[in-house]
This record gives C-alpha cells, sequence and structure tokens, in this order.
C-alpha cells in the first residue's frame, strides 16, 4: 500500500511550511494509497485532531506538536499516530496494521509513533509527557 503524492506532500507542508496542525489520513481501498481525509489549520488544538478521527474505523494522523523547553525555547515535535480502536472491524484494522510500516518511512522527520486501539492511549498528557 503506497501512498498517495498528495499525503507526502501534505505532510511536508504540515513539516516545513506549518500550513497545518495536523493531518488525517485513511486507505483508499479501490486505489490502494493512503489518501488526505481532513486537514487542521495551525490555530486548532491537539483536541480538535483527537475529535477528527472515527470511533469505530482505523486511521493513520500526524500532529505538530509545539511547546516550550525548560530553558525557555520554542520546540516542534511531529507524532504519527496509527488509530485502530478495539471496536473496528477485523479487515480494516488487518490492513492498517500491515500497511503503516511502508506508509510511516515515507514520513521521513516524525519524532515519536503511537500507536492507539484506545482514546486514553492518545490523551493529551500521552504526547505530552514524550517531549518533557
Amino acid at each position: 500500500m503506497g501512498a498517495a503524492k498528495h499525503s507526502v506532500s501534505t505532510f511536508l507542508e504540515l513539516q516545513r511550511k506549518k500550513v497545518h496542525r495536523y493531518v488525517i489520513f485513511k486507505i483508499d481501498e479501490k486505489t490502494k494509497e493512503v489518501v488526505v481525509e481532513k486537514t487542521g489549520g495551525p490555530s486548532e488544538s491537539y483536541d480538535d485532531f483527537t475529535a477528527s478521527l472515527p470511533e469505530n474505523d482505523c486511521r493513520y494522523g500526524v500532529f505538530d506538536f509545539d511547546f516550550v523547553t525548560s530553558e525557555n525555547f520554542r520546540k516542534s515535535r511531529i507524532f504519527f499516530v496509527a488509530w485502530c480502536p478495539s471496536v473496528a472491524r477485523i479487515r480494516p484494522k488487518m490492513i492498517y496494521a500491515t500497511s503503516k510500516y511502508g506508509f510511516r518511512r515515507e514520513l521521513k522527520g516524525v519524532h515519536y509513533e503511537i500507536q492507539a486501539t484506545d482514546p486514553t492511549e492518545i490523551g493529551f498528557e500521552v504526547i505530552r509527557d514524550r517531549v518533557y
């Protein structure tokens, strides 16, 4: 399962130009590609990102997390989230699990990866604790 060119270019816009705060990707089974489902503007929050993930279906997402270090420097870290809720059907779980590595490899510059099956595994505290 490959990544659509638009998916990679949208990720680069998030990473380099800070055009997006987050990007939600889904697998298009007809074209056998990972495509962009939704993007979030620079002013959107982590709560907006997690609310964009479906309750009962799988998705990939990237989130650009801005923070201030203890030395008072502004930094940014990009998180890759593989969202496969436990209530999702088995077929999507298998497709997303087997496609994750290949897609993730195309997104150069991701700092952290989270695999989640439950909303508690992608809570704000989880990502905050990873960077501090």
